[in-house]
């Protein structure tokens, strides 16, 4: 927030041209896997390479609007290239449960997550939030932005991704996504 209204000062008090893009969920096959996305397609990977068996998960019915982030990276480009600078809400509009996240991401991998996801406790979060979504409204109106890439497709593109990256001769000499079971 501080840098969001920093930005705001600046543009005001002394003329610059500064923009401030709130992102919602951006994700691609580059996410970090700190993030429920890509713990889910390289869970996914991993289970159907054999190398796990189960993924351990919180809070399924948490709703988030994802969307991509090749997308999300063109609309900061049309920011940037207007006459007068504004601030812009980055999103799709669309939300989806973690619950569809994991079916969508085992079915792109031809399993059934039924049999492999485990709800476990230790990943709830306290303060859960469930619900966000974006308003694009006003990027759609002004910057003539939306989405290229549905939520299907980035999830069985971060699930491809994952497969090629966990199948590569390298895969097996580098362990560095997280500990057993994550």
């Amino acid at each position: 927030m501080y840098g969001h209204f920093l930005t705001q000062n600046y543009r005001e008090s002394y003329g610059m041209f500064a923009v401030s893009g709130i992102l919602f969920n951006h994700e691609s096959p580059r996410r970090g896997a700190e993030f429920v996305t890509r713990k889910v397609s390289l869970g996914v990977a991993r289970i159907k390479l054999g190398l796990e068996r189960k993924l351990r998960l919180g809070t399924l019915s948490a709703r988030r609007d994802w969307g991509f982030a090749g997308d999300y990276v063109r609309a900061m480009h049309l920011m940037l290239e207007q006459d007068e600078p504004a601030d812009f809400v980055v999103g799709t509009g669309v939300t989806h449960s973690v619950e569809e996240l994991v079916s969508r991401a085992f079915a792109a991998a031809g399993l059934n997550w039924r049999e492999h996801v485990v709800s476990d406790t230790g990943f709830v979060r306290p303060a859960e939030v469930d619900h966000l979504c974006a308003d694009p409204s006003k990027v759609a109106k002004e910057l003539g932005w939306e989405p290229t890439v549905g939520f299907d497709e980035l999830v069985t593109m971060m699930v491809e991704s994952d497969l090629a990256l966990l199948s590569g001769p390298e895969a097996h000499q580098d362990d560095s996504f997280g500990p057993e079971g994550w």
